[in-house]
């Protein structure tokens, strides 16, 4: 089942909303750079949106064995500091920062451009993963290295996946920013089991509600804005909808 919650991610995931555990968690939340949403204001002060971004980091790991957040490589040092302090009260908790990389990315003439967007994991000790399910050619493979691994190889922490831009196929040019969907799928698989459910706390363009659909997991949205939700429910009729 398909799930479209149309509310604030923190409100939804307060006791007494969603008491429901996830697998995986996959989060995009709002870059606080002022872009340009239909109804969020993405522009709070800066001690504002570090305490949200703690405030949505110790909410996500409280619901689910393991969370996936990408965000703004401008707040790397605010999400490090968040982890420290959940990993003082989470025993268990183990953090992982990858990356994902694109040689087209923010170009300026005053400084290095940005050419990445940080992807941390947080995760449980005792979650599950599932290496199999992400093995690629090995170089080795490649070149008929007869030493080389039948399975493949797991790839390492760089994620490398262009940004879906305005010419892409995967683009819904009514939102301001998107995930690669491919990049959102190789997560999924790594630490979701099969049949597995997933939670995205800002559902935006449904990148995530697509992976799981084909990946056969279910999957929760969680999305502020009634025009997104609105266009979820146009592509996606099946999706049940609770305001």
């Amino acid at each position: 089942m398909h799930y479209l919650i149309n509310d604030d991610c923190l409100k939804a995931l307060q006791p007494g909303g969603i008491d429901l555990g996830f697998d995986t968690i996959f989060a995009d939340p709002p870059d606080n750079i002022c872009l340009g949403y239909n109804a969020y204001e993405d522009k709070l002060p800066r001690d504002a949106y570090v305490e949200l971004l703690h405030s949505w980091l110790d909410a996500f790991v409280r619901h689910a064995n393991t969370v996936w957040v990408s965000f703004n490589s401008r707040w790397t040092v605010a999400v490090g500091l968040a982890a420290a302090r959940l990993m003082k009260t989470h025993a268990t908790l183990e953090v992982k920062p990858c990356v994902q990389t694109f040689t087209f990315g923010q170009h300026n003439h005053h400084d290095l451009g940005n050419n990445h967007r940080p992807l941390w994991r947080f995760r449980d000790a005792k979650a599950p993963l599932f290496p199999d399910a992400i093995r690629v050619p090995s170089w080795r493979q490649l070149n008929g290295d007869k030493r080389a691994d039948p399975r493949g190889r797991v790839p390492g922490d760089v994620f490398d996946f262009p940004r879906v831009t305005g010419n892409s196929k995967q683009r819904r040019a009514w939102h301001p920013t998107q995930l690669n969907e491919h990049l959102v799928e190789q997560c999924l698989r790594l630490t979701t089991p099969p049949g597995g459910n997933v939670l995205d706390p800002f559902g935006g363009t449904w990148t995530t509600l697509r992976v799981c659909k084909r990946l056969g997991l279910d999957c929760t949205l969680i999305e502020l804005d009634a025009l997104y939700c609105a266009k979820i429910r146009e592509e996606h009729p099946d999706v049940v909808y609770e305001m």
